[in-house]
């Protein structure tokens, strides 16, 4: 069994709520394709709640496949590649946004989704999912840097996607990651 504050259940259960809540939210909620595409772009990014919820649609380049990524904290912006489905995920959500508006993720009355609504989104979610604990928006930054972490990725190349500022706030994914000899060619986050 492993300890409840261990790094590596931390890991396993951010790597379970992607799973269970994306598919849960996908399938049970009114608007479950906009809360399965804010948890996708949300971890695959590995965006802070407030980067994902000011995330705008000319930020996102459809013909090259691409996130502008603009960081908070004093974060380094980065360009992103954007996976097959989940571009596809982004162009049925421009197509369904009622009013159209500068933002990717909207309310019900067309305006910017907030961070608040968001946690509420991800901890409903994660307790209507049964995960056994309280799941927060940032479990998906950190699953997405502890991913990329056990494919092979090094610090550098972690701490820019990430836009860390400072190395160190990196190093923290790559001290616990698996050992080279199990980690697998995909190149891809699942």
């Amino acid at each position: 069994m492993v300890a409840a504050n261990s790094t590596r259940y931390r890991r396993v259960r951010a790597k379970k709520v992607i799973t269970v809540i994306g598919s849960h939210c996908a399938t049970t909620n009114r608007h479950g394709h906009r809360d399965a595409t804010m948890i996708l772009v949300a971890y695959r990014h590995g965006l802070r709640a407030s980067e994902l919820t000011d995330l705008r649609w000319d930020q996102i380049e459809f013909t090259s496949a691409t996130l502008h990524v603009r960081r908070v904290k004093q974060g380094t912006p980065s360009t992103h590649p954007i996976l097959g489905d989940e571009l596809r995920a982004l162009r049925r959500l421009q197509r369904e946004q009622g009013r159209k508006s500068p933002f990717v993720f909207t309310s019900e009355r067309g305006t910017q989704f907030t961070t608040a609504g968001f946690a509420r989104m991800i901890e409903r979610v994660g307790v209507e999912a049964e995960l056994g604990f309280e799941a927060h928006p940032h479990m998906l930054r950190h699953a997405c840097g502890y991913a990329l972490a056990n494919k092979g990725h090094d610090t550098r190349a972690l701490q820019s996607y990430l836009g860390h500022k400072n190395i160190q706030h990196t190093v923290r994914y790559t001290e616990l990651s698996l050992p080279a000899s199990r980690i697998s060619g995909d190149s891809s986050q699942g």
